[in-house]
């Protein structure tokens, strides 16, 4: 291969990797600008965060029962959160080393610190 083909083969390559790295919901015109596609979310989509936030789990008030359905916590675990309430916040399970990241990585999403 020579250099001429080798260099226009590159500056294409470079040329159209940004257009690949676009999110999927980004276009590019043919002048370079990006526009973005409309959203479709739809007022209900906003009312389910709040719906699940009401299922989360309490990590100050529930009860080892409770705690103990929640993956990779068991009655020991569930005893050693309720032994060391209050929690200012959920990740603090974590950074206090009541359970290991990896436990709190799979229930993060089910739990909640709240207040008062």
């Amino acid at each position: 291969m020579n250099i001429p083909r080798l260099a226009t083969l590159l500056l294409g390559a470079t040329l159209c990797l940004p257009a690949l790295a676009q999110p999927p919901s980004a276009t590019t015109t043919a002048r370079g600008a990006t526009t973005t596609a409309p959203s479709t979310a739809t007022p209900h989509a906003t009312a389910a965060p709040a719906a699940s936030q009401s299922k989360l789990l309490d990590i100050n008030s529930v009860s080892i029962e409770q705690l103990d359905t929640l993956p990779g916590i068991g009655k020991a675990r569930a005893e050693a959160i309720i032994k060391n309430r209050p929690y200012r916040a959920k990740n603090e399970l974590a950074s206090r080393h009541i359970i290991p990241q990896s436990v709190y990585d799979q229930i993060k999403d089910k739990i909640v610190a709240r207040q008062g």
